[in-house]
This record gives structure tokens, C-alpha cells and sequence, in this order.
């Protein structure tokens, strides 16, 4: 069975292949790296014991490579040479954001968060340009159309990286005049009494509410399947039209917190909770280092931590 190549020539012996290569015998490959001949003598034994054929021809005043040596040696360098490059390349992320930063997110929410926090992250830095597109229907995550999607919910699957940037959930609500006028529902059932507006967005089921309440072995769900005669694939419409007291609304916290605080709108069925609704920056696994994205991810955080 053929071992492992990590089992046969390890990381750390790399560079001394290359270093041994370049030199025209042991001594000079000793001086090389500030080690004795028999130092120099001995691991190159190790290496070859273990690949199981001579990589160097030893002469008492010259070596040379063998083929099989010749052949491990250019990949050694090819590696060595890739691992100096990612060394640059790393060097380079560290250094000031700059470059093409391409951004999606939802309609609304991008439009009334995103977009804000956009104008202040191209001020702080200036060499970064930033393409925002806002969807309806947000693209498949793993297209990598986008460095940047900001989206709610849990975390998505592992061939992305999710960051998580502020906790959110989902609420019903409606206007003090709406119910004032149809009274309050009580239970998830009662929903089905009253006019409800909706949003179709993403692939979410239309018009379907999932709610739940309780602990562990107490949690129970209800699936509602709501009516009314509004809906809209915008956001921010919804909200209007539950200001003006048409319906009751599933709105996440973070679009109808200051509503909620000024009274204009009522939370209803405060008992009962939607699916998860955390948001999150996700990120192909290939810009993870990226200095822009990096930079735009935190400044991301820092803002939605410091409006919580």
C-alpha cells in the first residue's frame, strides 16, 4: 500500500531539498545551512529510507541528483516557491483595503441598513469601490457572483463562511387602530380571522407563518395559513401598509423596531416565536483573507453592535 507523501517527505524538508540541490557536495550544502556535513549526511539518509530510493549520487568531492531525486526536487522547489508567494500575497492582504468590493443583500433591508453603512465604509476607506446590488430574491450563495451577502437566518451550509452580525428575530405586529378595530388574536389559530398582509420573497412558502412556543419537551408549533387581500414582494410597503392599519405583519425586529418604540406599531402574540432570523455576511471560502472583504465584514459588525 502506498504511504501518505506527508508520511514520506515532511513540510520542514522542503526547503532543505532545494538547498541541498543547489549545492555541488554535502560540505557546501552544510555551510549552506549552518549545520555539520554529518548532520547534512544523516537526514538526507532519513529522507531517502523513507521515499525508498537514493535521491543523491555521493562522490567524495561531489554529489549529484538521482532521477527519482531530480523529480522530488521539482516539486519541492514548485512548493516552496508557491508557500513564498502566499507568504507576498499575504503580506499584501494585510495592507490598506482596496479593490472592486461586490455587495448583495435584500431589497428593504438593504436599501434602509446596507446602503448607509456603505457611505460611511467607503469614507473610512477610500480605495475600495463597492458594487450594491439589491434582490428580491437573493442569488444562490455558492454562484460567488458577490464577495459579500448579507443575509437572515441560520447559518448557511460550510462551503461558505457565515459571520454572524447581530442577533435578530421576526415579529407580528399591526397598528393600535387595526386592533382597536378587529380586537387582538390570542392564538396562532386566530390569525386566520384577520387580515394578514404578506411578503413573497425568496422561496420562503407564500402566505404560510411557522410559530412555536415553549422548551425542550414542551415546545408546540402552529403553521398558519394566513389570508388577507395585501401582499408585495417589498419590504418596506408591508410596513406602510401595516402603519396605515391593514393587517397584521411577520416584519423582522430590525425594520419595525422604531415603529415598535414610538407605539405606531403593537407587537401581537409576543408569547410565540418565528424561525431564526440572525444576520449574517456570508463569504466564499476563497476571498476569507481578503483585506477589502475582511475590513467591510468588521465594519459591518462594529456598526450593527453599536445601533443594537
Amino acid at each position: 500500500m502506498n504511504r501518505p507523501l506527508s508520511t514520506v517527505i515532511q513540510p520542514a524538508e522542503l526547503g532543505f531539498l532545494v538547498t541541498l540541490a543547489g549545492c555541488v557536495s554535502l560540505s557546501g550544502a552544510a555551510r549552506e545551512l549552518g549545520v555539520s556535513k554529518a548532520a547534512v549526511s544523516k537526514r538526507l539518509a532519513l529522507i531517502e529510507q523513507r521515499c525508498g530510493v537514493p535521491l543523491v549520487n555521493r562522490t567524495t568531492r561531489r554529489m549529484s541528483l538521482t532521477p527519482e531525486g531530480d523529480t522530488v526536487v521539482e516539486h519541492a522547489r514548485r512548493i516552496v516557491e508557491e508557500i513564498d508567494e502566499l507568504g507576498q500575497w499575504l503580506a499584501t492582504a494585510r495592507a490598506s483595503p482596496r479593490g472592486l468590493l461586490r455587495v448583495n443583500a435584500t431589497l428593504g433591508f438593504g436599501r434602509s441598513h446596507v446602503a448607509p453603512l456603505i457611505s460611511r465604509f467607503v469614507r473610512r476607506y477610500p480605495d475600495v469601490d463597492v458594487q450594491l446590488q439589491l434582490s428580491v430574491n437573493p442569488p444562490p450563495l455558492t454562484d460567488e457572483a458577490f464577495d459579500v451577502c448579507i443575509r437572515f437566518g441560520g447559518p448557511p451550509e460550510a462551503r461558505v463562511i457565515a459571520h454572524r452580525l447581530a442577533a435578530n428575530r421576526r415579529l407580528l405586529c399591526a397598528s393600535p387602530a387595526y386592533l382597536a378595530h378587529q380586537g387582538t388574536p390570542a392564538s396562532p389559530q386566530e390569525l386566520a380571522r384577520h387580515a394578514c398582509i404578506t411578503i413573497r420573497q425568496g422561496d420562503e412558502a407564500y402566505g404560510t407563518w411557522r410559530l412555536s412556543s415553549g422548551q425542550g419537551a414542551r415546545r408546540r408549533s402552529e403553521t398558519v395559513k394566513t389570508r388577507g387581500h395585501l401582499s408585495t414582494n417589498d419590504g418596506e410597503i408591508a410596513v406602510r401598509w401595516a402603519l396605515d392599519g391593514h393587517g397584521i405583519l411577520m416584519r423582522s425586529e430590525w425594520d419595525i423596531a422604531e415603529h415598535l418604540r414610538s407605539g405606531r406599531l403593537v407587537q401581537v402574540l409576543p408569547g410565540w416565536q418565528t424561525p431564526e432570523a440572525d444576520i449574517h455576511a456570508v463569504v466564499p471560502q476563497r476571498l476569507r483573507l481578503s483585506s477589502r472583504v475582511r475590513a467591510f465584514v468588521a465594519f459591518l459588525g462594529e456598526s450593527f453592535e453599536a445601533a443594537a
